[in-house]
């Protein structure tokens, strides 16, 4: 046994079918399985059983990655510590990052984790929740802010706030008197959303279809803040979640809460393998804790 199958078996173990997890390892499906092989020659146990097109970890397999885990952990953080001496670059971390919740958490993480972390190489992506999570699956992002639970069973969330989705209607509009507007009344309103793509948009549908209704699509935008620069020129609405307004203080603008039902929020930290990146989610956890 070695690390190389130790960490085929714990992507064997986590995909649970032995083309994802091939596809995860960039290895072909044949060799994934020969190497399982041996490994299972090499301890004399079974650790899959076969089930249609999954797989089905034994007990020993359940041992096995329980002991797994925190070995190839801390075989990666000798590497981080050892790459300074060897002339390396640093450490990276790449970060995905929802735009209806960038300009609230952006600038204070990047100062924060300068500052704490100095040596560390941090890459951030404004991307949609699809394409976070695609990303998460794929292993081309470490972390991902957006909002929870995410939608693939395989990623975990930890929650950084509560917020909800609230109307955005510019100051001429005829709600404009209104202290709230329900969601029956909203579903009425011409709209400028947000794309399909992006989880906002896809939770304002979801809420419609609850009731029975459809958003009025009017026009579409891919990003926030061009929806924002536009609705004081029209006579549609959108909707976004609350924090946004922190940092886009339109004054052509008024935001209204919905009600009959709210629209709860919660945004939080995404990430993969829950026991391989505890630390780095406690960090961002603790860093974002004052900006939140």
């Amino acid at each position: 046994m070695d690390f190389r199958q130790l960490r085929y078996f714990v992507a064997l173990y986590e995909e649970g079918h032995v083309g994802r997890a091939a596809e995860r390892l960039a290895l072909s499906q044949p060799a994934l399985s020969q190497q399982i092989r041996q490994l299972e020659q090499n301890l004399d146990v079974a650790l899959f059983q076969r089930s249609g097109k999954r797989l089905l970890p034994t007990v020993a397999a359940h041992t096995l990655y329980n002991h797994a885990v925190p070995l190839l952990d801390g075989l990666e953080r000798a590497h981080d510590a050892l790459r300074g001496f060897r002339g390396h670059s640093p450490r990276s971390l790449a970060i995905g990052v929802l735009q209806t919740v960038n300009a609230n958490l952006v600038p204070h993480l990047v100062e924060r984790l300068h500052t704490a972390q100095p040596h560390l190489q941090v890459r951030m992506y404004e991307l949609s929740g699809v394409e976070i999570e695609r990303r998460l699956m794929g292993g081309q992002l470490d972390i991902g802010i957006g909002f929870l639970p995410p939608r693939q069973p395989a990623l975990h969330g930890v929650e950084l706030y509560p917020d909800e989705l609230q109307l955005v209607i510019p100051t001429d509009h005829p709600l404009r008197e209104f202290k709230k507007v329900s969601l029956a009344q909203a579903a009425e309103l011409p709209m400028l959303l947000l794309g399909e793509e992006f989880r906002a948009r896809q939770i304002w549908q979801e809420q419609l279809a609850a009731i029975g209704r459809r958003p009025r699509v009017q026009a579409e935008l891919n990003h926030m803040t061009g929806i924002l620069d536009s609705l004081p020129h029209s006579q549609f609405a959108t909707v976004l979640p609350g924090r946004a307004r922190q940092t886009n203080s339109n004054r052509d603008l008024l935001w209204k809460p919905l009600s009959e039902p709210r629209i709860p929020l919660s945004v939080g930290l995404v990430y993969r393998d829950a026991q391989r990146q505890h630390t780095t989610v406690e960090l961002l956890r603790s860093l974002l804790e004052g900006a939140v």
